[in-house]
């Protein structure tokens, strides 16, 4: 694909969908930005927001007019995304769009059942070129996403026992993805995963001896956090896919290390201490 050609981001204006509208961007892409508010995205050279709304169909054609390839990534913890998403696949593969790269997750592809497998296997079968990407649980969670409030109080307050995790940057993710586009990954499938394994006491830690802001992990029992969850206002299929997450962490299946970024980027992704030097500041 040329890089003169136009790729459509979903969930543009969360933590990966930023990062892979910037990776795309220094690779001279131009970009359509979508996001169910459009409005509240930064306008940015190259890029053009627009709404991008999978509950509402009607947003489908605008988003994808013009546009030969879409980085795709489902509604978070949603167990409805696979009749979401169906539609959408459908009209790019109406539309004529060359290539997706959809973001999944790591270890789905060991549950036919799991939502985010059901649709990779449909995209697989849509006859759109396609790229699937499994990366595990995002550093950047810690910095900006939902465990960084909990940090703001002096903990990380989450039901993943003793389990590690090899935690993954978005930034490596989204390089991943750009290159997908500008090489043409068709029908490639990536695991992607950071260069090691850590604990939650273990990242506390990383977080304390960088910042010297005092972090301490609290192993949750599995329903404590749950019910936190629920009175935090998440709707309860969210909940339970909360519960299906933590519960993989708990029994180590999230601790395995791939060499997916290494493959595809041809180097090694960032390490957890590394990403805590280089976002310090998100906790200060």
């Amino acid at each position: 694909m040329a890089n003169s050609e136009k790729i459509l981001v979903s969930g543009a204006t969360g933590n990966l969908g930023r990062a892979v509208i910037d990776a795309l961007t220094t690779r001279g892409f131009t970009v359509k930005a979508g996001s169910r508010n459009p409005s509240e995205g930064e306008t940015l050279p190259g890029v053009e927001p627009v709404k991008l709304d999978f509950e509402a169909p009607d947003t489908f054609d605008k988003a994808l007019d013009d546009v030969s390839g879409v980085f795709l990534i489902a509604p978070p913890m949603d167990p409805e995304a696979p009749a979401k998403l169906a539609p959408f696949i459908d009209t790019a593969n109406a539309k004529g769009v060359n290539h997706i790269v959809f973001c999944s997750a790591m270890g789905v592809d060991y549950n036919e059942e799991a939502p985010l497998r059901i649709i990779e296997r449909y995209l697989m079968g849509s006859g759109v070129n396609n790229t699937i990407l499994r990366p595990n649980f995002f550093m950047e969670n810690f910095s900006s996403g939902f465990i960084a409030p909990m940090i703001a109080k002096g903990g990380i307050f989450l039901a993943a026992g003793d389990g590690k995790t090899s935690f993954i940057s978005t930034v490596d993710i989204a390089e991943v993805a750009a290159l997908a586009f500008e090489h043409q990954h068709f029908g490639k499938e990536y695991n992607l995963t950071g260069p090691e394994a850590l604990d939650h006491t273990q990242v506390a830690k990383l977080i304390s001896d960088t910042t010297g802001k005092e972090v301490t992990y609290h192993a949750l029992e599995e329903e404590e956090m749950l019910q936190g969850a629920r009175d935090a206002g998440l709707p309860e299929g969210a909940v339970q896919y909360l519960a299906i997450l933590y519960g993989a962490v708990r029994e180590g299946l999230t601790a395995s290390v791939t060499a997916g970024v290494e493959e595809a980027a041809g180097h090694a992704p960032v390490s957890f201490a590394e990403f805590v030097r280089n976002n310090a500041s998100a906790w200060s």
